[in-house]
């Protein structure tokens, strides 16, 4: 993209809004774009060149930069018994109850029911948004499940070979058997698809219903040590992961869309 194909509104100097993105000093920024490490909308990007950084993609190595300083990514451990929305005409406590004052409004990728608990990402980019949640993108999430056991070994099988349920046959794409103590297993599972409460209805389609459930991991993004009820703004490199996930993914994927908040929706 050169300067004379440069949008008029809202283009600035490519190095600006890279500094602005804490990619590098002005100067240091000037050097990436000398030696072709800069793209701009797929085109490599040479000095001189303008970009508008709300609107144009910028790749630094290949890596996404997130260019629009009015885009929020955050992750959020919701306790249990918490509801996964920004409000609750039942009086319950919300995930808004625990962000605090965001400037912009924000909407949950994926939902977590009153009593589960775990990761939560939460952020303003809808396009993202619906590309993590959309079935085509496959975007792995992690669970950790705990049942009563002793837990045979042919309930694993079981749950990657596939299960029918109401709605339809369901799998896991992975299952480990983490610890198994007295009447306690506790198994980490992993799967893609984002159906009603549906990692509990598998384990009550094969008799092991769940006690409790925690999301650990969306993608690349994962809990950590993040404590219950706090939230935490993902750094350049997450964000820059995510993109790269749904990116590789999503190839082919039905049409972009706004993504919007959808309480009967589930993604445990």
């Amino acid at each position: 993209m050169s300067s004379a194909d440069a949008k008029t509104d809202g283009a600035e100097r490519l190095q600006k809004i890279l500094a602005q993105a804490g990619v590098a000093s002005r100067r240091a920024s000037e050097d990436l774009i000398a030696m072709r490490r800069v793209t701009v909308n797929g085109k490599v990007a040479k000095l001189g060149d303008k970009a508008d950084p709300i609107a144009d993609v910028i790749h630094v190595d290949g890596q996404r930069i997130v260019t629009d300083a009015n885009l929020v990514y955050l992750a959020m451990n919701k306790p249990r018994g918490v509801v996964s929305t920004m409000a609750d005409d039942k009086g319950r406590e919300a995930v808004a109850d625990y962000i605090g004052n965001i400037s912009t409004r924000v909407y949950h990728v994926g939902r977590l029911d009153a009593d589960s608990e775990g990761l939560l990402l939460l952020t303003n980019d809808g396009t993202l948004a619906h590309k993590l949640m959309h079935p085509s993108y496959e975007v792995p999430k992690t669970y950790l499940v705990e049942v009563v056991g002793p837990l045979p070994r042919v309930v694993g099988r079981e749950l990657m070979a596939g299960v029918e349920l109401e709605d339809g046959p369901a799998r896991l794409d992975d299952y480990r058997l983490k610890q198994a103590i007295d009447k306690q297993a506790l198994i980490e599972v992993v799967l893609h698809e984002g159906r009603n409460r549906i990692v509990r209805r598998m384990f009550d389609h094969v008799g092991f219903p769940v006690q409790r459930l925690v999301r650990t991991a969306i993608g690349p993004i994962k809990l950590g040590d993040l404590k219950a009820g706090r939230h935490r703004r993902l750094n350049a490199g997450e964000v820059a992961a995510l993109f790269k996930i749904t990116d590789r993914k999503g190839r082919g994927a039905a049409q972009e869309e706004t993504i919007r908040e959808t309480p009967e929706v589930y993604e445990d």
